[in-house]
């Protein structure tokens, strides 16, 4: 029950260090590994050809830019691939969001938002807890946990208002 974390750059780990800390509090296993698409093609290819063999069953790919990462994973393996987009300078994530949703037939790579790592380990323990019922359970909790949570955010604004909730919040 191994997830895979795959970056182009070290620059991402900021970005996917969130991933890693959703995963964390799960209590996930994972592999992390920096990888380019462009400047390591062969090394990105054989880490996916091989994370089946590594006990990976799903795996996370971030890229920012031209945002080949993903793809280039999803063309080597028959894992479920997450693409994270990420920010850059140039486009704000929207070029890498279009790079990575835009794949081939055959070849899918589910998509989250532009740096939206923490909902791919979401999505992550979401596939795995197809399988797994431990993962499925805590998944079940978490969402269970947001609803508590959500009600008590509303039961509190109703009964201090606007002002006050606001206040009490900063």
């Amino acid at each position: 029950m191994k997830i895979g974390i795959i970056m182009g750059s070290d620059s991402d780990l900021p970005e996917m260090k969130k991933c890693c800390d959703v995963l964390d509090k799960f209590d996930m296993e994972y592999e992390i590994v920096v990888s380019s698409a462009h400047r390591l093609p062969h090394n990105t290819g054989k880490w996916a050809e091989t994370a089946h063999d590594k006990g990976i069953e799903v795996i996370i790919a971030a890229a920012g830019m031209a945002a080949a990462l993903p793809g280039v994973v999803a063309a080597h393996t028959h894992l479920p691939v997450i693409g994270v987009p990420l920010t850059s300078k140039a486009l704000d994530g929207v070029d890498a969001l279009y790079s990575i949703v835009q794949m081939p037939p055959g070849v899918p790579v589910a998509t989250v938002a532009i740096n939206g790592s923490r909902n791919a380990a979401h999505l992550a323990m979401q596939i795995l807890g197809v399988k797994h019922p431990t993962i499925a359970e805590k998944v079940k909790t978490h969402r269970a946990q947001m609803a508590a949570e959500g009600l008590e955010k509303n039961e509190r604004l109703q009964k201090v208002g606007v002002e006050v909730y606001l206040k009490e919040k900063n």
